[in-house]
């Protein structure tokens, strides 16, 4: 992508984009109708004797449907292919602004003009950078020197910004209490937590007994059996990273696409209960008190952590296609 000097770009400023155009129909009864039923517009204002088009149909006069307008100049097309040529090849429309200053009757004969504005300098969105271009058409009725509305239109031309990497799993904080449970999950040992002074068996891991408060502890591995005590489905918001590659089938070792997962509440053979996923079923087939089996997720193919398989996955699978 080339930048392109602004010098050239703001000449392009003040240029017409349509010069003397002219509305196919004249405003009419049956068009604002159609706009009203569309619209769900009831006000009394747009029918019966006397009646004005809606303000906002202010546009719709001056489109030339599917033939076009034969009154468009040059000037924007010439824009867009210095744009295209220097990387900024996408557009994106990002906003309009209408100024209404008299209302259009059934029978006025719509006449415009239309002019290139602006051009910004080079902005950094998003979407990616690029430049705003925004154009105004004044609107008038034959005969009459001053608008009845104005109508501007901005657009985006832009180079897109490169996509971002797949989202990652955010990694745990590990710190000097916790540091040793994650030195067993990286040996394929989940530890637990057993004080010094009354053996009471604590996870998640804390400096000191809860029971006793000695700060004495040693630790058990977990036999790695146990039963679904609670669960939630997470719908929104979805992330990448938290999703199991197959909820239903094996894990394979890279992170699955958002959408919705089950979060359980493990209780352990132990006694102990912790936070993790229950892999091999349906988000919607996991169960409390599905007993589940430990085992361990690569992530990322980085670093690996405690999952529990269902181990009836067999049965709910088959469930699930009912």
């Amino acid at each position: 992508m080339s930048g392109i000097p602004y010098e050239r770009l703001r000449a392009f400023e003040g240029r017409a984009t349509a010069a003397a155009g002219r509305g196919k129909d004249p405003v009419n009864e049956p068009m604002i109708r159609h706009w009203c039923e569309a619209m769900g517009d009831t006000h009394p204002a747009y029918r019966g004797p006397g009646a004005i088009a809606p303000p906002t149909m202010l546009q719709a006069w001056t489109m030339g449907g599917l033939s076009g307008n034969t009154e468009r100049s040059g000037a924007y097309d010439e824009l867009s292919r210095l744009l295209d040529d220097a990387g900024y090849t996408s557009i994106v429309a990002t906003d309009c602004e209408q100024e209404y200053l008299r209302p259009l009757r059934p029978g006025d004969r719509v006449t415009f003009a239309g002019v290139i504005e602006s051009v910004s300098e080079r902005k950094t969105t998003k979407l990616g950078t690029g430049h705003f271009v925004t154009t105004r058409m004044d609107v008038r009725v034959d005969g009459d020197p001053e608008p009845v509305g104005t109508h501007r239109f901005r657009v985006l031309k832009y180079a897109p910004a490169p996509k971002k990497p797949q989202a990652k799993r955010p990694r745990p904080v590990i710190n000097r209490d916790n540091a040793g449970f994650w030195e067993g999950v990286g040996a394929h040992r989940l530890l637990i937590q057993r004080c010094g002074g009354c053996a009471t068996l604590r996870f998640p891991w804390l400096p000191g007994c809860n029971a006793c408060g000695s700060r004495e502890w040693d630790t058990v591995e977990a036999s790695g059996e146990g039963t679904v005590y609670s669960y939630v489905v997470m719908h929104h918001p979805s992330f990448p990273g938290f999703a199991l590659p197959d909820q239903a089938g094996d894990i394979s070792g890279q992170a699955g696409e958002a959408g919705p997962y089950a979060v359980a509440l493990v209780e352990l053979a132990e006694g102990v209960r912790m936070v993790s996923n229950v892999a091999g079923v349906p988000y919607d087939k996991v169960r409390i008190g599905m007993p589940v089996r430990l085992e361990f997720l690569r992530v990322d193919g980085e670093w690996e952590l405690p999952v529990f398989r269902a181990t009836d996955a067999t049965d709910a699978t088959e469930g699930s296609a009912g």
